[in-house]
């Protein structure tokens, strides 16, 4: 629980502005509605990793414990 909580203020927590496209691309995409599929991957990718860290967490404390 204690990573989750640290895992969720890094993601919420860091908030900067990074310019790496073009104002012009950002409107765009705004408009035509691909930001969302943007975000929605992003996060779908990031869900992912977090739960595949998780799981090798887990995986490594069942070892200690064996030990």
């Amino acid at each position: 629980m204690k990573h989750l909580s640290i895992l969720l203020s890094l993601l919420l927590g860091y908030t900067t502005n990074i310019y790496a496209q073009s104002p012009e691309m950002d409107d765009a995409l705004r408009s035509s509605g691909k930001i969302y599929v943007v975000v929605v991957v992003i996060a779908i990718i990031f869900i992912g990793l977090a739960f595949y860290l998780f799981s090798i967490d887990r995986r490594l404390k069942k070892i200690e414990k064996e030990k």
